[in-house]
């Protein structure tokens, strides 16, 4: 099993519409996909329609061990399942900050959960508190989003570092292995200089820092497209929603790149065409 988390500590950079989109695609493709929500505003949730209310259990409830991922889980379709999420999961950052190990929490009921799955992907909260750091943990590879506009290097060092630190001393699996440019408009100058400049940015810093040393820049660049943003209103992925939308061929075409790492070893950062 593949197990992705997709950070970002900025929000409004495509996060939760990469993990959606991409895990609908994936499960569209054959794969067995699970969705686990990690942010309290419950984005990735209400984006497939899914709603943790009257007492179904949720992240919450698994992170404070009043439920399994197994109680929690939802099926959205027959290869595609997602644990929710909901403004409970908020009171968890600080149910949590006296908890012996609450690192470890997630990574130990995933290992308890008799479900297999190709692909496990995390929604994270835009944040470096205790949710993102149970993901990191949690999982072997992290997927970056990033907006192709000058804030888009904004807190990224500090982002990295935390990745490095989680890696060295908690889970020494975990590698950044994808970074992908979301809302990109290919009839500006400015997103082909910042995507240069991302390029620079990663080619400059990560010298020895074995982590990303085989982090892939996809080749896929997720357009601004009306019909992403519209989607979640529906409660349906892109491919539900709009099926023909440029929206729904960069996921597919993002995912065919996922899809390739199976069998190919990640290549390294290389540059965008413009």
């Amino acid at each position: 099993m593949r197990s992705i988390a997709v950070i970002n500590q900025k929000g409004g950079v495509g996060k939760t519409t990469s993990t959606v989109n991409l895990g609908a695609a994936l499960a569209d493709s054959g794969k067995r996909v699970c969705i686990m929500d990690l942010d309290p505003q419950a984005h990735a949730s209400l984006h497939l329609g899914i709603t943790a209310v009257g007492g179904q259990p949720s992240m919450y409830e698994v992170l404070c061990g009043e439920a399994t991922i197994a109680e929690s889980r939802r099926r959205v379709s027959d290869r595609l399942s997602v644990v929710p999420a909901n403004l409970d999961l908020a009171a968890s950052e600080l149910e949590l900050a006296g908890e012996v190990g609450r690192e470890m929490i997630l990574r130990d009921k995933l290992q308890d959960d008799p479900e297999e799955y190709d692909y496990l992907i995390l929604d994270c909260p835009p944040s470096l508190g205790v949710l993102t750091v149970n993901a990191l943990v949690a999982v072997k590879e992290v997927f970056l989003p990033l907006q192709p506009h000058f804030l888009a290097l904004h807190g990224l060092s500090k982002l990295l570092r935390t990745i490095e630190i989680v890696s060295r001393r908690l889970n020494e699996q975990l590698r950044l292995s994808g970074v992908m440019l979301c809302m990109y408009d290919s009839n500006t100058r400015l997103a082909a200089e910042v995507s240069t400049d991302i390029e620079e940015f990663f080619q400059a810093t990560k010298g020895g820092r074995e982590f990303f040393r085989g982090a892939r820049f996809f080749d896929t660049r997720i357009r601004r497209n009306i019909r992403l943003a519209e989607a979640p209103s529906f409660g349906q992925s892109i491919f539900q929603y709009s099926p023909g939308s440029n929206g729904a061929v960069d996921y597919q075409s993002l995912a065919e790149e996922v899809l390739a790492q199976e069998v190919a070893h990640a290549k390294p950062i290389q540059r965008v065409a413009a």
